[in-house]
């Protein structure tokens, strides 16, 4: 097969019910009868998600902000990148982004990128996730946002992507939106760099929004 021809495309099958279990604050479980190949009908339970973004940013001298927090589902305290929710439908991702930037590390960045979209965990949620590369750093100004929840206890370090590869191949981080923004930083840069990588406005198909 062509390499032009490997790409995802969009694709709805037949659905003949759906319902709506669960709905929380942020996220819900969904019931779909899906139509299977074999005009067999198969339950699909899965969570509704808003979608997040998340932000890989990294200092002059390649290091890496990382946040360490508690993560009740897992009953862990993981290693993280500044990540948030898509809490307005519609909203621009990169605003969101540098939102939780200054909230989680009261820090901004002169320059941003798209580093990589993904799908967080296809089989189970449709939660779509976009990773931006910010680099240039500096303190922001202002008083530091007021932190709540987890958020209390947030730990924070600057770590050399090298040091976060070594790290993660060992089996020593876990969080997939630090391990999949330093796996595609450390391929962009052994790759075409980073100036070949999306411009921070680029469409979003899995979570269109408003440009501005």
């Amino acid at each position: 097969m062509d390499v032009q021809q490997i790409r995802d495309v969009a694709e709805e099958w037949e659905v003949r019910a759906t319902e709506t279990p669960f709905q929380g604050r942020v996220t819900g479980v969904r019931t779909d009868e899906v139509r299977m190949p074999d005009d067999s009908w198969a339950r699909r339970d899965y969570q509704t998600h808003p979608g997040s973004v998340a932000v890989l940013a990294v200092d002059d001298r390649q290091r890496v902000l990382i946040l360490r927090q508690y993560r009740h589902p897992v009953r862990q305290r993981l290693w993280e990148i500044p990540a948030g929710l898509l809490d307005v439908p519609g909203e621009n991702p990169l605003h969101a982004a540098q939102r939780e930037l200054f909230e989680e590390a009261h820090c901004k960045a002169a320059e941003w990128k798209v580093l990589v979209d993904f799908y967080t965990s296809p089989g189970g949620t449709d939660e779509a996730l976009r990773i931006f590369l910010a680099t240039d750093l500096s303190e922001a100004e202002g008083d530091r946002y007021e932190a709540h929840g987890e958020e209390l206890q947030l730990e924070t370090a600057r770590v050399p992507l090298e040091d976060l590869v070594r790290l993660l191949l060992a089996g020593e981080l876990h969080n997939p939106a630090l391990i999949t923004g330093v796996l595609a930083l450390q391929a962009a840069l052994t790759g075409a760099g980073v100036e070949a990588l999306r411009p921070a406005d680029s469409p979003w198909p899995a979570r269109p929004f408003v440009q501005g």
